[in-house]
């Protein structure tokens, strides 16, 4: 199943994000927090973008295995260079850059 996490994850562009369900939905599995292990032991990055996975609810989520300090903070520095933007924690306009595959 990781193989296919990857390559899936390998077709969300830049300035774009996607959540762990719609990546589940993608790959037949309802074991939403099986891809953030997976995501988390990314051995690919920034070829496969983990930075851009979000939580289903617009919120920046986890990162590196860390739900808060600099890895997080990491990764909305990332998203926010590639034209993400936010509002308090979410991200502005969440349905428009969402990515669904």
């Amino acid at each position: 199943m990781k193989n296919k996490v990857y390559d899936i994850l390998r077709k969300v562009p830049k300035g774009r994000v996607t959540t762990y369900k719609e990546i589940a939905k993608a790959v037949d599995t309802k074991a939403y927090q099986a891809i953030g292990q997976i995501l988390k032991r990314n051995p690919y990055a920034p070829d496969v973008p983990c930075h851009r996975v979000v939580r289903s609810d617009g919120t920046i989520g986890g990162f590196r295995g860390r739900r808060e300090g600099k890895a997080v903070t990491d990764k909305k520095n990332m998203l926010k260079k590639e034209g993400i933007e936010f509002e308090r924690d979410r991200i502005k306009e969440f349905e428009v850059v969402l990515f669904s595959f």
